[in-house]
């Protein structure tokens, strides 16, 4: 993105308009269309997801001052999402027992594994989803990955030999259950070095499959100096100091045109990449996937790491473990070029400065003041290593 002198763009009446309300200094005019909501959109899919998740932790038998302590919150905040995700979740079992029989499956153990997602029998995985384009999008994405021999889960045809089964406002779609599981230890560099490699791979996979898709294009440097800079400012820049933002765009503007753009998976964690005895099987969940920057990919897993809902925070040591064992990971497929590597701090930045302004819109300031201190933390910590070498380290 490049500045115009508005003086050269806008008829005069306008600029005159304009003047009278704003001079002196940059102006971000969004494009037209529905971006920015899909972009917000995006954002509160991530806030539901957290949700469901702190109701997984609560059928685990984990207690409200526990969750509130991991997550952020007051214990009154965990009540009430408790409360509500536990009739959303009554509701769709029921919605799933009188789904199952459309692929032949009676009775059997069904288990809620993921936020939208239940292990039916140790065999099976069924999704549901609410936006059938999304969901006919994954299913094309899945196919063509497995043509490709990446393991993405099979499909499982119902009945009626569709792909998936419609109920209501819900849809429905089973899938075999990869084998693995979707945790491990964040202090093993080892498996940090094999989730480089996997990225990678997936990188290499979805760059291939574009053509045949209709993706979503997106730019984390629009979303920071638009919606972004908008909600950080109405929050009077409480959060993030401006002159802290100013300095991260300025620098992720610097490199952006060389950053390379593709098919990206964009919810990059350890629990949507399967393990199994230290080897890796297999990728779930790409309800998020967009074109955007690469290491967008790479910065979201890396500053993931210091918000992981853990009562052992990573520290400084073994923070930046990870970070090069991770490029170096990914660079034993696919080479990061040097700009990429010079932006990989910054990047994590902004994804960190993206969520305290998404946060603070959904006034959720706890959530909004931790995503501030693993801004802090990164940009810290990030000066403590040389980027341009972090492929060279393992």
């Amino acid at each position: 993105m490049k500045y115009e002198n508005a003086q050269s763009v806008l008829p005069g009446e306008l600029l005159a308009a304009v003047q009278a309300h704003y001079q002196g200094s940059y102006l971000y005019i969004p494009k037209t269309g529905d971006s920015t909501v899909r972009q917000k959109t995006e954002y509160r899919t991530e806030l539901d997801k957290r949700n469901q998740h702190i109701y997984l932790k609560h059928l685990e038998g984990r207690t409200n001052g526990q969750l509130g302590r991991i997550f952020h919150l007051s214990e009154s905040s965990v009540r009430r999402i408790v409360a509500k995700e536990r009739v959303q979740y009554q509701n769709m079992k029921e919605m799933i027992k009188n789904a199952l029989p459309l692929w032949g499956i009676q009775g059997g153990q069904v288990t809620q594994i993921y936020p939208s997602a239940w292990e039916i029998n140790h065999t099976y995985v069924l999704k549901v989803y609410s936006d059938k384009n999304q969901l006919e999008r994954n299913i094309k994405l899945a196919t063509l990955l497995r043509a490709g021999g990446i393991p993405a889960a099979p499909i499982q045809a119902a009945h009626n030999g569709e792909n998936y089964v419609a109920i209501g406002e819900h849809y429905f779609l089973l899938t075999e259950k990869l084998p693995g599981e979707n945790s491990f230890d964040s202090r093993d560099t080892q498996m940090a070095w094999k989730m480089g490699r996997a990225v990678a791979q997936l990188h290499r996979a979805l760059l291939s499959c574009e053509k045949e898709l209709d993706v979503w294009d997106n730019s984390l440097l629009e979303e920071m100096k638009g919606w972004v800079y908008s909600s950080l400012a109405q929050n009077g820049w409480q959060l993030i100091r401006e002159a802290e933002y100013d300095a991260t765009v300025r620098q992720l503007e610097c490199v952006y045109a060389k950053l390379p753009v593709q098919l990206i998976h964009r919810d990059v964690h350890s629990g949507n990449f399967l393990f199994q005895d230290g080897k890796f099987t297999g990728y779930i969940d790409f309800d998020l996937s967009q074109r955007n920057i690469r290491i967008f990919d790479i910065g979201y897993y890396l500053a993931g790491l210091l918000a992981e809902e853990t009562e052992r925070p990573l520290g400084e040591t073994q923070w930046l473990a990870n970070v090069h064992a991770v490029v170096a990971g990914y660079e034993s497929v696919s080479e990061l070029s040097a700009a990429e590597k010079g932006a990989l701090v910054c990047v994590m930045e902004c994804i960190e400065i993206l969520f305290a302004a998404y946060f603070a819109g959904q006034e959720d300031i706890r959530q909004a003041e931790d995503a501030c201190r693993v801004f802090h933390l990164i940009h810290n910590w990030g000066a403590q290593t040389n980027i341009q070498v972090l492929g060279q380290t393992l």
